[in-house]
C-alpha cells in the first residue's frame, strides 16, 4: 500500500496517525488525537481536530472538523467526532465535536454527501447514506436517520429527528420531528405525503409501499389523534418492518410530530 502523503505546507500534530493512502494537502492543519483511515484525501486548507475519520472519504477546501462546540457550557473537555467510510464532504464545511451534554461523540456514518456549507452542530448524529444540500443547518443533537434526503437552506431545531427515507424541501424550519418514508416542507415545515418517488428509487415493494400509504392515512389524514392512530395501526395487524419503524418513531418523539 501507498505510504501517507503529506504536502510540505501542512501542518501536522506529531501524535495524528494516518493509514496507507491518506493524502493531506496543501495548507491543511492537523491537531491532536486525530486517526485518518486509508485512502481518505484531504484536498487543501482542511482542519481537523479530536476526529477519527474512516477509510476513502474525500474532505474538500476550507472545511473544518472536530473544532470545539457552539455551546456554553463547554470547557474544553475531552470529547470527539467519528465519522465513518466513503463520506464525501464539500467546502466550507463545519462538523463540532461534542459538548458535555450527551455521550462525547458528534457521529457521521457511511457513505454521506454533505454538499458545500453544510453545518453539523455537536452531539448530532448522522446515519448512512444521507444526502444534504448547499446550507443544510444541524443544531445541536439533532439525529439524521439512514437515506434521509435534506434540501438547500433548511435549518433543523435541536433534538431534532429526521426519519429514514424522508425528503426535505429547500428553505425549510425544522421545528419537530419528521418521520420515516414521509415528505416535508414549508417554514415550520408541514408534511406533504409519503415520500413515494424516494421508495420505488430505493426498491421498495409496491405491497410495502401501499401499506405506508395506508399507515400515513390513518396518522396523519384521518381525525384521530396520534394515539388513537396508532391504536388503530396495531389492531390492524400491520406487522411489516416499515410499519413497526413508522410506529415507533413516532410513539419516542419528544420534540412533537410535524403534521
Amino acid at each position: 500500500m501507498a505510504k501517507p502523503k503529506i504536502h510540505r505546507t501542512a501542518v501536522v500534530d506529531s501524535g495524528a496517525k494516518f493509514s496507507d493512502g491518506v493524502e493531506i494537502g496543501p495548507y491543511c492543519i492537523i491537531g491532536k488525537r486525530v486517526k485518518i483511515g486509508k485512502n481518505t484525501k484531504l484536498i487543501s486548507h482542511v482542519i481537523i481536530e479530536e476526529t477519527d475519520i474512516g477509510s476513502d472519504c474525500m474532505v474538500y477546501p476550507f472545511t473544518s472538523i472536530g473544532l470545539p462546540p457552539q455551546d456554553t457550557r463547554y470547557n474544553n473537555e475531552r470529547t470527539k467526532v467519528k465519522i465513518g467510510n466513503k463520506n464525501i464532504i464539500r467546502e466550507y464545511i463545519t462538523i463540532h465535536r461534542a459538548s458535555i451534554s450527551g455521550d462525547n461523540i458528534t457521529k457521521i456514518g457511511n457513505n454521506n454527501f454533505l454538499m458545500a456549507y453544510v453545518h453539523i452542530a455537536h452531539d448530532c448524529r448522522v446515519g448512512d447514506h444521507t444526502i444534504m444540500a448547499n446550507t443544510t443547518t444541524l443544531a445541536g443533537h439533532v439525529e439524521v436517520e439512514d437515506y434521509a434526503f435534506i434540501g438547500g437552506h433548511v435549518a433543523v431545531h435541536q433534538f431534532t429527528r429526521i426519519g429514514a427515507y424522508s425528503m426535505i424541501g429547500g428553505f425549510s424550519a425544522i421545528p419537530q420531528d419528521i418521520p420515516p418514508f414521509t415528505t416535508a416542507a414549508g417554514d415550520r415545515a408541514k408534511l406533504y405525503g409519503l415520500n413515494t418517488i424516494g421508495l420505488k428509487r430505493h426498491d421498495f415493494e409496491e405491497a410495502t409501499i401501499k401499506e405506508l400509504k395506508h399507515a400515513y392515512k390513518v396518522l396523519f389524514r384521518s381525525k384521530l389523534t396520534l394515539k388513537e392512530a396508532i391504536k388503530k395501526l396495531k389492531r390492524e395487524n400491520k406487522h411489516s418492518e416499515e410499519i413497526k419503524r413508522f410506529i415507533e418513531f413516532i410513539e419516542k418523539n419528544k420534540r412533537g410530530i410535524c403534521r
